[in-house]
């Protein structure tokens, strides 16, 4: 197996890498649940092997890690933490030929930031949209293209779109575009299909570590949704909000918040 040296291009591989197996699992007549948790543990298991090969001395946190595999170190004592979401979207993943899926890598730093008080900060991170061909990392400084759509677009849940959201959209007469997975509906921001992504309905750190760390290389606005910055390697993994979009539409949005809440 290649050796790292960068941190940005370890997190691109073991996407990539992920990915591509589970494009080999959807090829085995698995279907449904079966389908769903045959990726999710071998896009599991094949990045846990990656980084405790590659970096031995970091620990892990994986949605997955939440059924009973743990990292092999306590993150609350360690310095580094890749944050990993296997298989973000297993019902598009299990629904081909769906592409609105993806894997999650990102690596956490304590100390790392400008003013965080030690609080610890992203440092590296790549989504994997294996569906599309692509992998998106912050390696590679991807500048987020030129706006092309007149009206705003605002990236939803294609099963359970926020009300606030409509709301908000219906204000700035803004098109909703529904999509799967978390990190798909952030990709679709730094890729220009969308212009903002706004979600309140609970999610956990993996979620969104890898998508927001990519969307901050890629120059976007992330935040909570009522501004706050977003913090990752917490006791509580819980992250259930967030705010991820050009620059130019973040005070729009966050005023809307601040006026009518998200409920």
């Amino acid at each position: 197996m290649t050796d790292f040296d960068s941190d940005h291009e370890l997190a691109a591989w073991a996407a990539t890498s992920a990915g591509e197996l589970l494009l080999d699992v959807r090829t085995q007549g698995l279907e449904g649940r079966e389908l769903k948790d045959a990726g999710d543990m071998a896009a599991h298991e094949h990045l846990m092997k990656v980084l405790a090969e590659h970096r031995p001395d970091d620990a892990i946190l994986s949605e997955e890690s939440w059924r009973g595999t743990e990292s092999a170190h306590d993150r609350s004592l360690t310095d580094r933490v890749w944050i990993i979401d296997p298989l973000d979207g297993t019902r598009e993943f299990s629904e081909p030929p769906r592409d609105d899926w993806a894997v999650h890598v990102a690596l956490w730093e304590r100390g790392a930031g400008d003013g965080d008080g030690g609080l610890g900060e992203l440092i590296a991170g790549a989504v994997a949209q294996p569906g599309i061909g692509q992998t998106f990392s912050t390696g590679d400084r991807v500048v987020v293209p030129p706006r092309t759509s007149d009206r705003p677009r605002i990236v939803v849940s294609r099963t359970r779109p926020p009300a606030f959201v409509e709301a908000f959209a219906a204000e700035i007469d803004a098109e909703l575009v529904p999509m799967g997975s978390a990190g798909a509906k952030v990709m679709a921001v730094v890729r220009d299909v969308a212009d903002a992504y706004i979600h309140a309905g609970g999610q956990y750190e993996w979620d969104s570590a890898a998508p927001v760390a990519v969307a901050r290389a890629a120059g976007l606005f992330t935040s909570r949704v009522d501004g706050t910055p977003l913090r990752y390697n917490q006791d509580d993994v819980s992250l259930p909000d967030l705010i991820v979009c050009r620059p130019e539409l973040s005070d729009t949005i966050l005023e809307f918040v601040r006026r009518h809440g998200t409920d």
